[in-house]
């Protein structure tokens, strides 16, 4: 016979964690594909875990923002930064709008997991480490979890595709599918974007980084872009990469200076009068066809060209993969999801959280306030 419990939770995750702290009176048990848990966690800004955002609202996330503004104003920044203050850990505000945790992304584990061993409870949160789900059934108002568990209630926290080297896996979305859930389909987001034989110049500048701006669709997105061997990365790229599906992206390469007739009056030479590096500019021109030469000796069709350097329009050939993306974007449909309570409008007692949904976050800890605003969502 199956072994019962009253909630049975997929993923130890930030959601999973989250929401077995909020329910640790009942009997819990916690399958976790890893041996330890929140590995997210643990390797995310740059190991110090970007919890949340100084600046949060729907604009932030590529989901219906119908569905995802009433989660977040139910639990947001604000409150997700009172409970750790309340549970002993308070975070920095870092990158003027970031805020992580003081020293390392441990004490975010540690807050997270000591009160599921606490004895002041009832119930004792049972985790079961290293464990791959592969099935899940209903029998009459059971949920049968590979002939092994059975719980009164599924909550699936166990995210995306992103980051196989540490157990991800598309369980979730099997599990929605075979109880009649949509999936919108499935891509790497906040990752690097590769290259067309066109842009194969911007593979010379690995290491180079410049402050740009980016347009995609209706959405213009701003910060560091980053060359890489495999193609183009840094923060705005991969932000960029969450928006993008395919066809063009313009590029600023130099937003925060005018190319009008005064700039092009100039004796100076464009790898000078450019604030850019100078091999960026240089591989910009041999890539326009154009000479570093006086400013003013341009003719009128080769200042277009270089005005080109404020818009660069390319489309990428792809991205760098699910082993290199911070989050996987698409996933289980919303509108087949209460969110008022994040259960199943299919299956009832069934629960998805987090990076599951079709809502993803930009960078900055959008996704891990999703992640914990799903959370505390849940009602029975």
């Amino acid at each position: 016979m199956p072994k019962h419990h009253k909630i049975l939770i997929i993923g130890a995750g930030a959601s999973g964690l989250m929401v077995a702290n909020r329910f640790r009176d009942h009997d819990i048990a916690l399958l976790d594909a890893n041996p330890l848990p929140a590995q997210k966690i643990k390797i995310s800004g740059g190991g110090k875990c970007n919890i949340t955002n100084k600046h949060l609202s729907p604009d932030h996330y590529l989901g219906d923002p119908d569905f995802i503004a009433p989660i977040l104003r139910h639990f947001d920044q604000n409150d997700l930064l009172n409970y750790l203050k309340d549970h002993g850990l308070t975070p920095i505000l870092q990158k003027r709008d970031q805020y992580f945790c003081p020293h390392s992304s441990q004490e975010l584990i540690t807050l997270l997991t000591k009160n599921l061993k606490a004895p002041i409870y009832k119930h004792k949160v049972t985790r079961v480490t290293r464990y791959k789900v592969k099935s899940v059934t209903k029998h009459y108002n059971h949920f049968i979890i590979d002939d092994k568990y059975s719980a009164d209630i599924l909550i699936v926290a166990s995210g995306g595709l992103s980051f196989p080297s540490i157990g991800a896996s598309g369980i979730a979305y099997e599990i929605a599918q075979s109880f009649g859930h949509t999936i919108v389909p499935t891509a790497p987001a906040l990752v690097g974007l590769t290259l067309q034989r066109e842009q194969f110049w911007m593979k010379d500048l690995s290491g180079i980084s410049l402050y740009a701006t980016a347009k995609i669709g209706s959405k213009r997105l701003q910060g560091d872009l980053l060359f890489a061997h495999k193609g183009i990365s840094g923060p705005l790229i991969l932000n960029t990469s969450l928006y993008w599906q395919k066809g063009e992206i313009t590029l600023d390469f130099a937003p925060k200076q005018r190319l009008d007739k005064p700039f092009f009056n100039s004796k100076k030479h464009p790898s000078s009068a450019l604030k850019l590096p100078k091999r960026f500019v240089k591989a910009f021109l041999h890539a326009s066809d154009l000479t570093d030469k006086p400013l003013y000796d341009y003719s009128p069709t080769e200042q277009k060209q270089l005005q080109r350097i404020k818009s660069y329009r390319f489309a990428p050939a792809g991205n760098f993969g699910y082993t290199k993306a911070e989050v996987t974007k698409g996933g289980i449909a919303t509108d087949e999801i209460d969110p008022q309570t994040m259960m199943s409008k299919k299956c009832p007692n069934l629960y998805f959280l987090g990076e599951c949904l079709n809502v993803t976050g930009e960078l900055g800890g959008y996704n891990f306030q999703w992640a914990f605003s799903s959370a505390w969502r849940v009602e029975f």
